[in-house]
């Protein structure tokens, strides 16, 4: 199996284990992984790991959104805040679960607000969101690691120093995308987005607690759409 960043350090003679990452992004971020706060975030993770711990996702699905859609094929990022922390649901996809794993309430609002938005009737007993990387949604998670059954556990690791980079690296290095920020936490990182290069779309969080004051009815799936189909991208097909 592939070493993953759960992974003890190899002896100094032996060489450095590499982020499991797909090859376009590896190369954008090259210079985050030899920084310090990847290397907390190297050592927190194997602390942990070495103490019993159960940390979502698994390791070789850490870097999951990254691998579905490779760096010039982004066209739409969602950005959540840190990974489902109940066994079977994260893998990698911010708001996504795993096949056979109920939808979670936020993800079922997002269902709703396609259907209502869109006319699409969505599965909801299919949280699974891979088809949507696989068209250049990035589902990205500011924090890539959470601890079982500890909501936010990971959130001074020092992973927001590395999206805040990706985020960073979307807006320079790209034109025209869609960025869904939902919530304040996702608003807060609005200032990394350059607003004259793309299209930044804000409500509240699509959680039951707060998807009546500002999801519900704010069309993000259709607006990304025209915006997209405007700058010649192609639409995304939100049929899971």
């Amino acid at each position: 199996m592939a070493p993953t960043l759960f992974d003890p350090e190899p002896p100094e003679e032996s060489p450095r284990i590499d982020v499991k990452i797909e090859a376009s992004w590896k190369e954008v971020l090259k210079d985050e992984f030899g920084k310090a706060y990847f290397a907390k975030i190297r050592e927190g993770l194997r602390a942990e790991k070495a103490a019993g711990m159960v940390v979502y996702p698994r390791g070789p699905q850490i870097f999951n959104a990254f691998n579905k859609t490779p760096f010039d094929r982004v066209r739409v990022v969602i950005l959540g805040q840190d990974p489902y922390h109940g066994p079977g649901q994260a893998h990698g996809l911010c708001f996504s679960v795993q096949d056979g794993i109920k939808p979670p309430p936020s993800l079922v609002n997002i269902f709703k607000e396609i259907e209502s938005d869109t006319g699409i009737e969505m599965n909801k007993k299919n949280g699974n969101l891979e088809p949507w990387a696989a068209q250049g949604v990035f589902l990205l998670n500011a924090i890539l690691t959470v601890r079982h059954k500890s909501p936010a556990s990971h959130r001074k690791l020092g992973w927001e120093n590395f999206t805040d980079a990706v985020i960073r690296a979307l807006s320079e290095g790209r034109e025209n995308l869609v960025f869904m920020l939902w919530g304040s936490f996702a608003r807060s990182k609005k200032f990394l987005i350059r607003a004259d290069r793309h299209l930044i779309l804000e409500a509240s969080h699509p959680s039951p607690y707060s998807a009546h004051s500002g999801f519900f009815s704010c069309r993000h799936f259709s607006k990304a759409n025209q915006y997209l189909k405007a700058h010649g991208k192609g639409e995304i097909d939100w049929k899971l």
